[in-house]
């Protein structure tokens, strides 16, 4: 009975990673409030591992729907264009530097100063007024396609995904608040937010696995590929939808999105202890 409700609790984990993984919302500031009523067993150590290792669900999403796109080797593309993928790869590989440097050398530091409800209910808002500032003075894009972004504005991407490593500020959320800010229109800003996460989260998730020093039972694992799966399913339909969103509409409706989450966030952990 007890695996039955671990199994039913992945499957929220997995929706829930699913969807805020690649909307510029923050998972971590979901993940947080969600964690307050559901408690996944197998112990605080297999919990995290699972919150990390179920993002190669998303991973996969990503993988299945430009693998055409991301595939240098594809027999329908011609030269030119198998070396612009290669090139893509590589400029995606440049702007995960300064992040997996900083991450690698200062990740217990960042966690002991910034993970608590009071930092992610403050970029969570942060953020939010940053996408409404950000839609309201936007000037004319200069990229409209992922071959047009410079190795310069690849580095300056990954130079914002380095406030990711603060809770709240969401992955995606900086490094497409980034690449908007360089120049990039919102379909290629969240295409190269979403390959950037593909070298992030698959080096964050193998180097968690290899880490972790528990018995994974039976259990576990079930539970970790029940999580996988549905992100896996979630990230597809969530992306799809981004993508069509964002053609029509700005990035505003997420920053008040945010803001909500941030003032929700703040209330149940700092103020209602307060009077607890």
């Amino acid at each position: 009975m007890e695996l039955i409700y671990d199994i039913l609790k992945a499957i929220l984990l997995g929706i829930v990673q699913g969807i805020t993984e690649w909307l510029p919302i923050s998972s971590t500031g979901h993940m947080i409030l969600l964690d307050e009523f559901i408690h996944l067993g197998g112990g605080e150590q297999f919990v995290e591992l699972f919150l990390v290792v179920v993002q190669l669900g998303s991973i996969l999403a990503v993988c299945l729907l430009y693998f055409h796109k991301l595939n240098p080797f594809t027999k329908t593309k011609n030269m030119e264009e198998k070396r612009q993928t290669i090139d893509l790869w590589i400029k995606v590989l440049v702007a995960c530097v300064p992040a997996g440097v900083i991450g690698v050398l200062f990740n217990d530091e960042i966690k002991d100063l910034f993970f608590n409800p009071q930092v992610i209910a403050f970029t969570l808002i942060l953020y939010g007024v940053g996408f409404i500032v950000i839609e309201n003075h936007r000037k004319r894009p200069e990229i409209k396609k992922l071959s047009e972004i410079t190795y310069k504005k690849a580095a300056g991407v990954g130079a914002f995904q380095m406030l990711s490593l603060i809770p709240g500020t969401s992955r995606s959320g900086s490094t497409i608040m980034g690449a908007t800010i360089l120049g990039m229109d919102r379909p290629v800003a969240s295409e190269f937010s979403f390959f950037l996460a593909i070298p992030v989260m698959f080096g964050a998730s193998c180097l968690d696995l290899i880490r972790y020093d528990g018995a994974l039972t039976a259990a576990n694992i079930i539970v970790l590929l029940v999580g996988m799966v549905v992100a896996f399913v979630v990230s597809l339909l969530c992306i799809r939808w981004l993508m069509r969103f964002i053609r029509r509409h700005s990035f505003k409706v997420f920053g008040y999105y945010r803001i909500v989450l941030g003032i929700l966030v703040a209330l149940y952990f700092i103020v209602l202890p307060m009077f607890a």
